[in-house]
C-alpha cells in the first residue's frame, strides 16, 4: 500500500495517509508532495480532504526513529533536507490553489498537528483522539515557521495554553475555541461532515491561489528567512 493515496469523489480529492502513525520522514514528504501535484493536475477537483486509514492516528509527527538514526550516522545533509522538506510540505498546503481540509480521525501530535494547522479547515471526531503539542515535554522548541503556521489556526490565548502546557485537547474543547470547524460524533460522521463541507467550495482556483498566497505570505517568508538560522547548524535549541 502506498504511503499516500488519493481518489476523487465528485469535485473533492480525498487524500489518505496509509502509514500507520503517519510519521513524517523523507519518504512521507515526497509522497504527499507528489499527491498534491497529481491532484492539482486534475482540473475538475476543487477541494481536498486529508484523512488517515489508521483509525487510531491521523499523524504522530516526525519519525523519531528515522531522525535519531540519521543523527547517529551523522547524516547532516539528509536531516537538513528533511527539515526543508517539511517546510515545502507546509508551504504546499498553505498555498495550494483550493481549500485543504483536515479530517482528523485519530491522534494528531507534534509535527502532525502543525500540518493540520497548515490546512485551511479542520474537522475532528469527538469520541476518540487528541490534538497535542508535546514539544515542551521533550525539550524541543518550535522553529519560527512552525509557530507562524500554528498562529494562523489557533486563537492566541489557546495557542499559549496548548504550546506551554503540552496538554492533550479533545475535539469538543477545540471546537469551542474555533480551532476546528466541528467535533463530529464518530468516524463515519467525521468524513461525512468534512466531505459535505468540502463540496461547498466550487469557486475557480485562481481566486483561492491568490487569496491563500497573500494571506500566508508572511508565514512563508518566516520559513525562508528565519528557519535556516536554526536548520543550517542543526541547533534548534539556540
Amino acid at each position: 500500500m502506498a504511503i499516500i493515496e488519493w481518489k476523487k469523489d465528485g469535485t473533492v480529492a480525498v487524500m489518505t495517509m496509509n502509514n500507520g502513525e503517519n510519521r513524517h520522514n523523507p519518504d512521507f514528504n515526497r509522497a504527499i508532495l507528489n499527491a498534491f501535484d497529481e491532484i492539482e493536475k486534475d482540473e475538475t477537483v476543487s477541494s481536498v480532504v486529508i484523512t488517515s486509514s489508521d483509525q487510531k492516528n491521523w499523524s504522530q509527527g516526525i519519525d523519531v526513529e528515522w531522525i535519531m538514526g540519521a543523527m547517529n550516522n551523522k547524516e547532516t545533509a539528509a536531516i537538513k533536507d528533511f527539515m526543508y522538506g517539511l517546510n515545502r510540505t507546509f508551504t504546499r498546503i498553505l498555498n495550494f490553489p483550493m481549500p485543504v481540509i483536515a479530517s482528523i480521525n485519530g491522534h494528531v501530535f507534534g509535527d502532525g498537528t502543525i500540518m493540520a494547522c497548515a490546512c485551511d479547515f479542520r474537522f475532528m471526531k469527538a469520541d476518540k483522539g487528541y490534538f497535542c503539542f508535546p514539544e515542551v515535554d521533550i525539550n524541543i522548541p518550535f522553529l519560527p515557521g512552525m509557530l507562524a503556521v500554528i498562529k494562523k489556526a489557533i486563537p492566541y490565548y489557546k495557542l499559549e495554553e496548548l504550546v506551554y502546557s503540552g496538554k492533550r485537547a479533545g475535539a469538543k474543547e477545540l471546537e469551542a475555541s474555533h480551532v476546528i470547524v466541528k467535533a463530529s460524533e464518530n468516524e463515519e460522521e467525521l468524513l461525512e461532515d468534512a466531505m459535505a463541507f468540502a463540496r461547498t467550495f466550487t469557486k475557480n482556483r485562481p481566486v483561492f491561489e491568490q487569496l491563500k498566497k497573500r494571506l500566508h505570505k508572511h508565514i512563508v517568508e518566516i520559513m525562508e528567512k528565519e528557519d535556516p538560522e536554526f536548520i543550517e547548524p542543526l541547533n534548534i535549541m539556540a
